[in-house]
Parts: structure tokens; sequence; C-alpha cells
């Protein structure tokens, strides 16, 4: 596993995924990235940084799978010529497929999540050879029989060995949240146990500078 991200001037920061990334980023009050991690980190690191004039990208859209992230992939992601490509997805394929309310029909199973997945970040290094960041789908729950919980632990398995192969950095998020969910109630996290309170996004964003070494 690459163990720091190294910027250089000019670099842009491609932050990919679903609602937790997307944070309402297209509206007015929140735009261009969006009120959640993504605008935490981006703006820690425009600080830090001043004189390398960083780019920051949000393109998480709502409710995306690993198979919509795929349909947009060109234009989303491998357009914008990343630097840094930072990857948050998962939770919706578990939700569509644990919830039979729920059309499935865009969700992948573990063994296509880990395909797709991997097709995606290796077009990603090919054409732009970028430094990818992985980033732990998890959810906000002490209930370790939860049908949704024990559905989402393969693709958090899946997220650290795909970062392992492409050398990314991981940031373990599910990792972390179990050590603290013990002491800190889920209902502090998240009303829902997916979505994060705004604390809980500036948290992830720390997880994220402390895992990359920015």
């Amino acid at each position: 596993m690459q163990q720091h991200i190294r910027l250089k001037a000019n670099d842009t920061i491609l932050f990919i995924g679903d609602s937790i990334t997307d944070a309402e980023r297209h509206r007015r009050a929140y735009a261009p990235l969006g009120y959640g991690y993504v605008h935490f980190v981006a703006n820690v690191l425009f600080a830090r940084y001043p004189t390398l004039n960083l780019d920051a990208i949000n393109a998480g859209v709502s409710g995306d799978t690993i198979v919509n992230l795929k349909n947009r992939w060109e234009r989303d992601c491998l357009a914008h010529r990343p630097s840094v490509l930072s990857v948050l997805v998962g939770v919706n394929d578990v939700w569509r497929l644990t919830m039979e309310s729920i059309p499935a029909e865009d969700a992948a199973s573990p063994e296509q999540y880990e395909v797709t997945y991997d097709q995606l970040l290796s077009q990603a290094e090919t054409q732009w050879n970028c430094q990818l960041v992985l980033m732990e789908p998890f959810m906000f729950c002490r209930d370790r029989q939860s049908a949704m919980f024990q559905a989402l632990i393969p693709y958090v398995e899946i997220v650290r060995r795909l970062a392992d192969e492409h050398d990314a950095v991981r940031v373990p998020l599910q990792q972390e949240i179990d050590r603290q969910i013990t002491q800190v109630a889920p209902e502090r996290w998240s009303c829902d146990m997916v979505h994060p309170r705004l604390w809980a996004h500036a948290w992830i964003a720390q997880q994220w500078l402390e895992a990359t070494g920015l």
C-alpha cells in the first residue's frame, strides 16, 4: 500500500462517489464542493499548500452504485485528468441489494463490485498515472448482526484488497468507526447510520488527511 500522497504544482484532486461525497454540491449555497468531507479536505489543502495552485473537483452523485460510477467514469473522472483520485462507493450497492422495496438493477454483488472497481482504477492509472485514495464504505452501526452491516463487510474487505493491489492509500473509515462506535452512539454520527452529520464529515476529512499524509 502506498504510504503517502505526493502533491505538486497545479495538481487536480478529484473526489468521486455517492451522496456522501456529493453533499449537495449542486445547491448554490454549497457549490462547487458540497458541504461535506470534500469541502473540508479541499480547503485544508488549499490553506496548507497555497503556492501549489491545487484544484479540487467534487464528482459525487447521490444514489450512485459502482455500476452508475462506471457509466459516467469517462465524463466525470477521466476527462478531468486527475493527479489524485479519491473514491468512495459501495454503500448504495449494499442498500439496494438488502432492501426488498428498492430496485436493485444497478446494484453490484461483491464479485461484480470487485471486478468493476478494479477495471475503473486500472483505467485511471493507465490513462493518467494518477495517485489513488480508496475510502472504505461504512456504516455507523453497533448491531454486528444487522443484515445491512453484514452485507457491507465483503465490500469493505474488497476495498482493502484493491488498495493493496493498486498501491493506493486506503482511508480505513469502517475500521476507525468500529473502534469508536462503542463510545460514540450511532445517532451522534448520523441520523440513518449512513449519511454523516456535519461534524462527522469533518471527522472523515481528518481521516483522509491522516491516511494520505497531507
